[in-house]
């Protein structure tokens, strides 16, 4: 059965091979059934049901990914994208996080049809590929901010508006303690090794009785706090600012997944040899009609965009060529279900250098931007820095397609194809004049 599935032969693999492959990727990105709900949860989340929700998201996202394309490809709630849902639409725009779930579920539902419609391939072709690199580095830089922020290595200041916190607390000691570690531990190729990282800081953290944990039910019924809370009915209110600003998050959840959605596709098919010789990538339908699905499960859940994930090329590695190291990520994600309420007894502290370590790693694309050229460098700049600097990857989105397309336009680089760019910076503009006004 399994051979019919997935056609293994076919691919130069075995069943061992790609349960092997599948367990190397979870273990690489187990981590996030730890970060999740501890930036999810500062948005007024229950703690236990995020886990629960991230658990059951990610492990149905990958299955299905694995059993409709047939690739290597798992699944979980995006880091960035959490960040975004937590601190710019809950904390920063006041949203409640059921409208913000919301929110997510539409913008799952608008790329699926975008997918059918045959539209998304204009979208991808439409947008610069240094605009690309520049939305992954800016967002390793916001989730490296969070993550020193949240361990107090970098404080607020009202002369500086930032400065250097104080590394003698406790929760600054245990983010550099956890720092060293996992850099080490990445460094002699371990696996797991973010989840060891996070988990060893977490117990010396209870070892020094810096945590305090009131255990509850740990039955799975106690964990649907936020299954099914999502409100589909607030982003259909256009009238008034709060209608505009949730098309506006909307609008950002859907770019963002697609930016990194065909990023991952990219780098894992070439790193596996399933791209075509033409650079193509075969069954990219089947990928997208995935990955847009796992986003509305993801919501109903209660849980923030799920999207693929770069550490599948860990398992691709490890020789996963298959959907069927897909399938047995889902299965072990699936089974974390029930420790999930255990989640809670993670310090804030101690998944801190995981946030900082992540963003670290989304830097490596800068090297592919033309930073020699004025017209790619400067709004690939732009959207690298406004980012963190603004708390909004919809700011560091409007500013770097608005300065691409003034540049091109200036320097008599005007394409007719590039006519979707265009309306996009008009777009952008308009918002910028909005926010103005407001």
């Amino acid at each position: 059965m399994l051979e019919r599935l997935f056609k293994l032969s076919e691919h130069g693999t075995t069943v061992r091979v790609e349960v092997l492959a599948g367990i190397t990727t979870f273990l690489t990105m187990a981590y996030i059934v730890v970060v999740n709900p501890a930036i999810l949860g500062n948005a007024g989340m229950p703690v236990a049901g995020v886990a629960a929700a991230t658990c059951l998201a990610a492990g149905l996202g990958s299955i299905l990914m694995g059993v409709i394309s047939n690739y290597p490809l798992a699944l979980a709630p995006g880091m960035g994208l959490n960040a975004y849902f937590t601190y710019t639409v809950v904390k920063g725009m006041g949203v409640p996080w059921e409208t913000a779930l919301g929110c997510v579920f539409l913008s799952g539902v608008i790329f699926l049809l975008l997918t059918v419609a045959g539209l998304r391939q204009l979208i991808v072709d439409a947008i610069p590929r240094s605009l690309f690199a520049a939305v992954a580095g800016g967002i390793g830089l916001f989730i490296a901010f969070i993550g020193l922020s949240d361990a107090g290595l970098v404080v607020a200041h009202p002369a500086t508006k930032v400065t250097l916190g104080n590394l003698t607390a406790p929760n600054a000691l245990l983010c550099l303690g956890g720092l060293l570690v996992i850099g080490a531990l990445q460094f002699w190729r371990v696996r797991a090794a973010m989840l060891i990282g996070i988990l060893g800081m977490s117990a010396i953290a209870w070892l020094a009785g810096m945590v305090t944990f009131t255990p509850g039910s740990y039955s799975l019924a106690d964990l649907s706090a936020t299954a099914f809370k999502l409100d589909l009915a607030a982003p259909f209110h256009l009238g008034g600012d709060l209608g505009s600003a949730l098309l506006e998050v909307t609008f950002v959840f859907l770019f963002v997944d697609l930016f990194d959605n065909v990023g991952t596709l990219v780098a894992v098919t070439k790193r596996a040899g399933l791209m075509a010789p033409d650079g193509s990538i075969p069954r990219l339908n089947r990928i997208l009609y995935a990955d847009s699905s796992a986003a509305m499960i993801g919501a109903l859940a209660g849980t923030s965009t799920v999207t693929s994930y770069i550490e599948s090329a860990s398992g691709v590695s490890a020789g996963g060529r298959t959907g069927l190291t897909s399938v047995v990520v889902g299965i072990l994600f699936l089974l974390c279900l029930f420790f999930a309420p255990l989640i809670q007894a993670v310090p804030t502290a101690a998944t801190a250098p995981a946030l900082i370590l992540v963003g670290a790693l989304m830097m490596g694309g800068l090297a592919d931007i033309e930073w020699s050229d004025i017209r790619t460098g400067l709004p690939a700049f732009l959207t690298l820095v406004m980012i963190p600097l603004t708390y909004s990857i919809a700011n560091g989105l409007a500013f770097g397609i608005t300065s691409y397309v003034a540049l091109q336009a200036l320097s008599g680089n005007v394409r007719k194809r590039d006519w979707l760019l265009y309306v996009l910076a008009v777009l952008f503009v308009i918002r910028f004049v909005y926010l103005a006004g407001g």
